[in-house]
């Protein structure tokens, strides 16, 4: 048992491919401040002032412009006024650069919510949300975060629509809990 116990904690520590898991429901979410876009225009994204107007939904995602992170993109877009019927805000996490996400908040995003940039993916390692095989990505892990900073949901799934489906599915639960 001592054997297996040792190898498990050689793999582990070593990355030979086991999965990180991501913060879990109940977990208190890292404060960030990041450069994000929105509407192809740069400004600051700050969790903790975005959860002072209420849940945010939290995405991270391995690549703007590529096939998935596209969809991803235009499903949340396409879903914004649910997330806003539900007073949440959502913002959508890579290790891609400035620049390349001004045009992707407008081209993907379609302008209806604000992506950051994680160079170094420093944020993404904070919610344990990198590809283990991949660490230079993000994985598609996904974060509903109430008000109070602790996490609700998180879903990591490489196929995008569950995470529109998921987010919105614990919003509407909170919001029965909690919205007068």
């Amino acid at each position: 048992m001592k054997i297996i116990r040792r190898l498990l904690t050689i793999m582990l520590v070593g990355g030979c491919g086991i999965a990180w898991a991501a913060l879990e429901a109940g977990a208190l979410a890292p404060g960030f401040t990041a450069d994000a876009a929105l509407d192809g225009k740069p400004y600051q994204f700050s969790l903790a002032d975005a959860l002072g107007e209420g849940p945010v939904v939290l995405y991270f995602y391995p690549k703007a412009f590529t096939a998935g992170c596209t969809v991803e993109a235009h499903l949340f877009a396409e879903a914004m006024p649910q997330f806003n019927e539900l007073g949440a805000q959502v913002v959508g996490l890579s290790g891609d650069d400035l620049e390349t996400l001004q045009r992707f908040s407008v081209e993907a995003c379609r302008s209806a919510f604000p992506v950051a940039a994680d160079p170094g993916l420093k944020i993404a390692g904070t919610f344990e949300a990198r590809m283990s095989e991949r660490p230079e990505y993000a994985s598609r892990t996904s974060f509903v975060i109430a008000p109070d900073g602790h996490i609700l949901s998180t879903l990591t799934e490489p196929k995008p629509q569950p995470h529109i489906s998921n987010a919105l599915e614990v919003l509407r639960e909170w919001n029965a809990a909690h919205v007068d």
